[in-house]
């Protein structure tokens, strides 16, 4: 049988209970991130921060220029 102890609670009372066990210490929060590596976790953490940066890097400025325009008018053209 399928564990759906990190199910969300959908009635308001068993919420309220819960929240109530979790601030008088009676239960804890779930883990959010069980069952990941944390070796996968921080390479993907490594390469979304370089990632921007080696696009800017490899585009030329008159592509950055025509991004930078189309992203303009997709925000406030209308």
């Amino acid at each position: 049988m399928p564990d759906r102890s990190s199910k969300r609670l959908r009635d308001v009372n068993q919420l309220a209970k819960f929240l109530t066990d979790i601030a008088t210490g009676q239960a804890e929060m779930p883990k959010t991130d069980e069952g990941k590596d944390a070796a996968a976790v921080s390479l993907g953490r490594r390469g979304g921060l370089k990632g921007g940066k080696a696009r800017a890097e490899a585009l030329t400025k008159k592509q950055r220029s025509d991004i930078a325009k189309k992203a303009a008018q997709k925000r406030w053209g209308r």
